[in-house]
C-alpha cells in the first residue's frame, strides 16, 4: 500500500460486507454498522453480484469475520479483556461490541485510519470509550511500541484479530508480528486468514486466485505470502504457539453454511484458511 493514501483493498472488503446484509438472508455476518458506514458510497450491480464467483467471496469476506468474532468470544469467555484489529481497515466490531469490559484496539496505517475515522464522523457513529485507534507507520515505529504507547497492557492477556493482511506482507514482518504477540501472557491468542500456495490448487481454482492477485496488485497491494498449512503450523509452533487450529473452507461451509437454501458457501479449497493460535 502507497503510504499516504487508504487502503482502497479495505474499501472493497467492506462493501461485499455490506452487500452481504442486503441480498443474503439471513446474513452468516450480522453487521447493522457496515452499510451505513459506507454512505454515499455503497452501491453494487445485482446481477453482476449474484454470480457464483462474486457470491463465494462476499462468503468468505463476511465469514471470515464471523469466525475472528467466534474466537474472541472464546477469548472474552477465558477472561481476556483487549482485542487488537491488526489491519483494521473498516472493520466494525469495536461499534457493536457486545462485552462491557472488552477494549478494542484498531492499528492500521494513518491514512486508511484517518479515512475511516472521517467515514465514522459521516455516518454519525460515536466513537466508543473503549476504542482505542493506533495509527502506525512501520517504517518508523514497531508494532510494540505502537501498542504499547496506545495502551496496551503487555502483562496481561490479549486476543489479536488479523484479517486480510497476512498475504500481503514479507516473511520477516509476519514473523515479527508473531513474535511480538508471543511477548503476552499466557491465554493470548490470535486468528487469522492465509493464502494457501498456488501450486497447491487446481487449475481452476489457481486462475480464480490469478484473476484476484492481478486485481490487488493493481491497486498497488500485491499478494506476497502464502503457506501450506504445514508450513503454517510450524511457524507459529515456532514462535511460541501451544495450540494451533486451521480451519478450510470445507469446515467453514460446515460451520457456517450448512442447511441453507440459497447456496451461499465458500470454494473448496478456497483461496484462504483461517488459523487461530494461543499462547
Amino acid at each position: 500500500m502507497e503510504t499516504g493514501r487508504p487502503s482502497m483493498t479495505a474499501f472493497r472488503v467492506a462493501l461485499r460486507r455490506a452487500i452481504h446484509q442486503v441480498l443474503d438472508k439471513p446474513p452468516v455476518l450480522a453487521d447493522p454498522i457496515a452499510v451505513p458506514l459506507l454512505g454515499a458510497q455503497f452501491g453494487f450491480d445485482p446481477g453482476r453480484e449474484m454470480h457464483p464467483v462474486a457470491r463465494a467471496f462476499r462468503a468468505y469476506m463476511a465469514v471470515r469475520n464471523r469466525f475472528a468474532e467466534d474466537q474472541l468470544a472464546n477469548a472474552v469467555a477465558q477472561g481476556v479483556e483487549q482485542y487488537v484489529l491488526l489491519g483494521a481497515g473498516l472493520d466494525t466490531f469495536a461499534y457493536r461490541n457486545p462485552f462491557p469490559d472488552l477494549r478494542v484496539f484498531e492499528v492500521d496505517f494513518p491514512a486508511t485510519q484517518a479515512w475511516k475515522r472521517a467515514l465514522l464522523a459521516a455516518a454519525r457513529i460515536a466513537a466508543l470509550a473503549k476504542v482505542h485507534y493506533i495509527p502506525l507507520d512501520f517504517e518508523h515505529k514497531t508494532l510494540q511500541e505502537g501498542l504499547e504507547e496506545g495502551g496496551l497492557d503487555f502483562h496481561r492477556p490479549a486476543f489479536f484479530g488479523w484479517l486480510g493482511v497476512a498475504p500481503y506482507l514479507t516473511l520477516d514482518a509476519f514473523r515479527a508480528t508473531l513474535a511480538t504477540i508471543a511477548r503476552l501472557p499466557e491465554g493470548s491468542g490470535a486468528v487469522f486468514d492465509f493464502a494457501l500456495s498456488p501450486e497447491t490448487l487446481k487449475l481452476s481454482q489457481r486462475l480464480a486466485f490469478q484473476w484476484l492477485a492481478a486485481r490487488v496488485a493493481k491497486a498497488g497491494e500485491p499478494f506476497r505470502l502464502f503457506f501450506t498449512p504445514q508450513n503454517l503450523e510450524a511457524e507459529l509452533r515456532q514462535a511460541g504457539f501451544r495450540v494451533v487450529e486451521l480451519r478450510n473452507s470445507e469446515q467453514l461451509n460446515e460451520l457456517y453454511f450448512a442447511g441453507r437454501t440459497d447456496g451461499l458457501k465458500l470454494a473448496t479449497p478456497g483461496l484462504g484458511t483461517m488459523a487461530t493460535a494461543w499462547l
